[in-house]
């Protein structure tokens, strides 16, 4: 990937500061295929990571880029891009999502993760899950084996063993830094602050067919309780797809969900016209702050057109589109 990144440099002046564009929006002809991937905002500010957490991020994110490459510039679908991209991610120590998860306040990793294509409609999901490797997987499985949309906590385990998923044991979601995290989380809430500590990993993913998918997977927010659930497996908040727009989001997920975040977005740009970047800066840069929320969104449509806003000092995010841009930044100033 660094390779990848080298070599075209010279071609990513559409990342920030293009004129006539928001920050987070693309320019450039109408790709043949794209892939826009993120790591979580809110999470991501600046020396809040060493330098060695900060590059291992950034290969990590290089590398769900890359893998989606490889399959979008042989003809591959959205849909298998888009799983692929966020199957790494989720096996990253680096990202909450899969193994680098934060814990709930009883010390477990819960999981949540849903999946859509665009023409289709076509969607899956799971929440509050233990043990799954790769709930991006089982979120596909519900979506293509199954007759329903979302499996939660122990029918959807025993869906994912049928299916011959793979599990890994609990101790393997562990991580010293989430652990650091819940402790530290437990203090400020015995001395009755919240501050909430949550991240999340998505993709968004065009095919040379032309066909939309967004996929998301998180392990919610740190000391959460009640088997509390975010935006990332429902439908519409966390996640979606159409024939024009597909949106991840990733951010305060309480927020998102009465946002209806993801469909809004994706709304605007069918039933107002408006520009991708357009529609997604108003919901991540008006809507959501105006409720008290905060975090971002990748976006992606049919014609190519990518918007990345957050509201937050960073967002984790890497696109390639086959044009030859390719990006991977994880602070504002990038």
């Amino acid at each position: 990937m660094r390779r990848i990144l080298q070599a075209t440099a010279a071609a990513v002046a559409g990342w920030l500061g293009t004129a006539g564009l928001a920050p987070g929006a693309v320019a450039g002809e109408a790709p043949e295929w794209a892939i826009v991937v993120h790591g979580g905002a809110g999470a991501v500010t600046p020396g809040s990571y060493t330098p060695e957490d900060e590059a291992g991020m950034r290969a990590d994110l290089g590398l769900a880029v890359e893998a989606a490459v490889r399959i979008l510039s042989e003809g591959g679908s959205s849909l298998d891009a888009a799983t692929e991209a966020v199957r790494i991610l989720e096996d990253s120590p680096h990202f909450n999502a899969g193994r680098g998860a934060v814990f709930t306040a009883d010390g477990r990793n819960e999981l949540d993760a849903s999946i859509m294509v665009g023409r289709s409609g076509a969607a899956g999901a799971v929440a509050g899950v233990q043990g799954i490797r790769n709930p991006i997987l089982a979120a596909r499985a519900v979506m293509e084996r199954s007759p329903h949309v979302m499996l939660a906590g122990r029918g959807a385990e025993a869906f994912a063993r049928a299916q011959d998923l793979e599990f890994m044991p609990l101790e393997w979601f562990h991580t010293e830094r989430r652990r650091r995290a819940l402790e530290a989380a437990q203090q400020r809430a015995a001395l009755g602050e919240s501050v909430p500590a949550r991240g999340t990993v998505g993709a968004v993913a065009l095919d040379m067919r032309g066909e939309l998918a967004a996929a998301t997977s998180t392990g919610g927010m740190t000391n959460k309780r009640w088997g509390r659930i975010g935006d990332s497996p429902v439908i519409g908040a966390g996640t979606w797809a159409d024939a024009r727009c597909a949106v991840s989001s990733t951010g305060w997920g309480e927020y998102y969900i009465r946002a209806v975040a993801a469909y809004d977005i994706c709304a605007r740009v069918a039933y107002l016209g408006e520009p991708l970047d357009v529609a997604a800066s108003h919901v991540v840069m008006e809507r959501i702050p105006a409720m008290g929320g905060d975090g971002g969104v990748i976006a992606l449509s049919a014609d190519g057109a990518i918007s990345m806003p957050f509201n937050t000092e960073g967002m984790a995010r890497g696109y390639a589109r086959s044009d030859g841009t390719v990006k991977v930044a994880l602070f504002a100033d990038e």
